[in-house]
């Protein structure tokens, strides 16, 4: 482990940090609001602090696999807690643990929010609560990886962040070469600006528009409205993002080659075909129930709200334009199902992700054909037209039982802590967990998490990191062998 190399990450994340509450201090000069300040002073506490690391360290040794995942978790948590300063200085969130705790849910896109009334927050502050989604969406670490030294390891702090899925199709990006990186963020912001012409061209104020595509293509959630998208009851506005939402599902190492042209990638890619099929069996269902029970007045506004709130859940996003606790409790219980999906490896959205189903459900195919009907066989498991290691399907397994493991044990701490039913415990830790943000019962769409004690909000933040991270790079530090040489 060396700490020189990871004090100089730490540094970059915060100067980094620090440098991006640029745009929400001009936002707030342009409103004249009384958030100047506080955006202000925090911006050159956070410089202040980033920079001399930077420099002291500047000469750092070359990253490990272990710094990688030490800066992963603890960068997280050091850029949420300076990113809380300016919420804090202003008083619009006043506890640090609340600050932290609608931090961390920006930046790991799950969008739950402790604000009961979002919109007397000044639009400053409102522009850096969203800035957080395009900051992390993508991942912080790897734009990080853009400012780091040549050779220094970026390789390996990518694969700290990236999710078991895109170890599972092999389907990934060279860290190593920076350019190949900055195409990649220039392809998330380009989808950001394309999402904020079309919301402003069918009447979205620009501020709105721009936090909105913030919170869409990250696939986060965070909403200028008390009421979500909901507030500006427009089919124009609820379609246009349920299509971002659907891309921002999809794998970006996917758009990427579809845009230089290998449709054969397209073409043969597993997960994507198993992703629409989710979609489409979820969003015809729940459009069905609703028609008939006469939920909405025709099939159109069906198949509208329907739709948009399977695409919200499906892709972790936690937009809402309606108040699905209302809806009959068969729709319920299938969003409910839906909330245990996650969209494709590779994409900005977290949960368990589609690729795991794919190869569980071919593998429990192929043991039942091999156990009961052709016992000598040798069945292989493809994905993508390859042949998958069976330490793979080991790693599928273990991802799928322990996430929900985490939520049973999560659930019931949950409880103990807060004392809350156990429909709110559990949907609270699936919800972070996940990367979601809303949830059922006391955290529903209609609700917050103002009311959770501190330490349940400690809990969950803990929570949000670790599906953020995909498991494994959060949990392996409690391993005692992580820590020996």
């Amino acid at each position: 482990m060396h700490f020189s190399s990871i004090a100089h990450v730490i540094g970059v994340l915060l100067v980094v940090t620090g440098s991006s509450m640029s745009l929400p201090v001009a936002c707030s000069l342009y409103y004249q609001e009384n958030d100047l300040y506080p955006l202000l002073y925090s911006a050159l506490f956070t410089l202040g602090i980033g920079l001399p690391i930077y420099w002291l360290f500047r000469k750092a040794n070359e990253l490990t696999i272990k710094d990688g995942f030490i800066i992963a978790v603890s960068g997280w948590i050091v850029v949420s807690a300076f990113s809380a300063l300016p919420f804090m200085l202003h008083g619009s969130i006043p506890s640090f643990t609340d600050a932290f705790f609608e931090m961390i849910s920006g930046y790991t896109t799950t969008g739950a929010t402790i604000l009961t009334n979002i919109e007397a927050v000044p639009h400053g502050l409102l522009f850096w609560r969203s800035q957080t989604h395009l900051l992390g969406g993508m991942g912080f670490l790897t734009l990080t990886i853009i400012f780091l030294p040549h050779g220094m390891g970026g390789l390996r702090l990518f694969r700290a962040e990236s999710s078991p899925g895109q170890v599972i199709t092999k389907e990934k990006f060279k860290p190593r070469n920076r350019d190949t990186m900055v195409r990649l963020w220039w392809l998330y912001i380009a989808l950001n600006l394309i999402q904020v012409i079309l919301l402003c061209l069918g009447g979205m104020p620009i501020f709105d528009s721009l936090c909105t595509a913030f919170g869409t293509v990250s696939t986060s959630g965070y909403s200028t409205k008390n009421a979500s998208i909901g507030a500006y009851n427009s089919a124009y506005f609820d379609w246009v993002i349920t299509i971002f939402m659907f891309i921002g599902g999809l794998s970006f190492v996917l758009i990427y080659q579809v845009m230089r042209g290998d449709l054969k990638a397209l073409r043969i890619n597993t997960e994507l075909r198993w992703y629409m099929g989710f979609l489409l069996f979820f969003c015809g269902a729940i459009t069905l129930i609703l028609w008939k029970n006469g939920t909405y007045a025709n099939c159109i506004d069906a198949l509208r709200y329907g739709t948009f709130q399977v695409m919200s859940l499906l892709t972790t996003t936690g937009f809402g334009t309606a108040d699905y606790e209302q809806w009959p409790q068969s729709a319920q219980m299938l969003l409910y199902m839906v909330c245990f999906v996650g969209a494709c490896a590779g994409s900005t959205t977290s949960g368990i992700k589609v690729v795991h189903y794919v190869i569980i459900c071919k593998y429990m195919h192929a043991s039942i054909r091999k156990i009961f009907f052709q016992p000598m066989a040798v069945v292989s498991i493809r994905l993508n037209g390859r042949t998958i290691d069976d330490n793979i399907i080991s790693l599928a397994l273990c991802y799928f039982i322990t996430n929900f493991l985490m939520v049973l044990v999560g659930g019931f701490i949950m409880t103990l802590t807060d004392n809350m039913d156990y429909t709110t415990a559990m949907s609270s830790v699936i919800a972070s967990l996940m990367n979601i943000g809303p949830g059922f019962g006391a955290v529903g769409p209609s609700e917050n998490y103002a009311f959770i004690s501190n330490t349940g909000k400690w809990f969950l933040s803990w929570n949000m990191l670790v599906g953020r991270l995909e498991m494994f790079s959060a949990l392996v530090i409690f391993y005692p062998s992580f820590w020996k040489k």
